[in-house]
């Protein structure tokens, strides 16, 4: 019984206790938020729930871990090479300045440095969104080269995020036209909304368009724009409010479906 230790560990957001015996082998673990002892070991229980005694908040279900759902089974049986969850905020940037970080002396910073920066500053901040049900891709491939900066899932329902580096810059939007600064407004909001519905298509499900605008000096719409919601990085955890749309069993199964590289080939 005392070679037993009690190893915190987080998982999607979540902590969870591991038991372990002295050669670092678990046998069981406690989920805090499902209140349950999942045991690999009948034998030991007396043992386990002695070494969790300082950590149990209350009654706890002690019992073999659960079967794992239809969407768990989809997501262990995906090759490596096509699971998208692995990938950063940015993976695609990050690759990109890998394989050609160019010039080491630049006149000007590089602009794919802003964007990746921007990325992994919303992605950082989605990621969050994780303990409150949410989940999150970064960086999903669609044909032809172009991506879907991050995909949010949660209880609200889907969304893709397109970013937009304008630190302490003036940003003004009069749909579908983004202007930052002095630049020359260009139709973003037009790619904003054909990223989400080529999410749509791929999902069968409604994807809703976000731009996102990290770190501006202020942000003028001019009007509502149509069906894009305009956040900066700062409004991010405002979306953990949105609700019921989604079971949690829906966001899993969702998820599970557009972490595969195969259902984003045929968009």
């Amino acid at each position: 019984m005392d070679g037993l230790r009690v190893i915190p560990t987080w998982r999607h957001g979540q902590e969870r206790l591991y038991v372990c015996l002295p050669d670092g082998g678990n046998v069981a673990w406690y989920d805090r938020e499902a209140a349950r002892v999942n045991l690999l070991s009948d034998d030991r229980e007396d043992e386990v729930l002695e070494a969790l005694g300082p950590f149990l908040t209350g009654p706890v279900t002690v019992g073999p871990p659960p079967v794992p759902t239809p969407a768990e089974l989809a997501r262990l049986s995906l090759h490596p090479d096509d699971d998208l969850a692995p990938n950063r905020p940015g993976e695609a940037l990050l690759v990109d300045l890998e394989r050609d970080p160019g010039p080491a002396h630049r006149l000007r910073p590089d602009p794919r440095c802003r964007a990746l920066a921007a990325e992994q500053t919303t992605g950082a901040a989605l990621d969050r969104l994780d303990g409150a049900g949410w989940r999150t891709l970064h960086s999903v491939p669609l044909p032809g080269g172009d991506r879907v900066h991050h995909l949010l899932i949660g209880p609200g329902g889907l969304f893709a995020l397109h970013v937009l580096p304008a630190r302490r810059q003036r940003a003004h939007i009069t749909d579908p036209l983004v202007a930052l600064g002095r630049r020359e407004p260009f139709p973003l909001l037009r790619r904003v909304r054909a990223d989400a519905g080529r999410a749509s298509y791929a999902l069968t499900a409604e994807v809703h368009p976000v731009l996102v605008l990290v770190d501006p000096a202020n942000v003028t719409v001019t009007a509502p724009p149509r069906s894009v919601r305009v956040l900066t990085d700062a409004e991010l955890p405002d979306l953990a409010r949105l609700g019921g749309m989604l079971k949690p069993a829906d966001v899993e199964a969702l998820h599970s479906m557009a972490r595969d590289r195969a259902t984003w080939t045929r968009v």
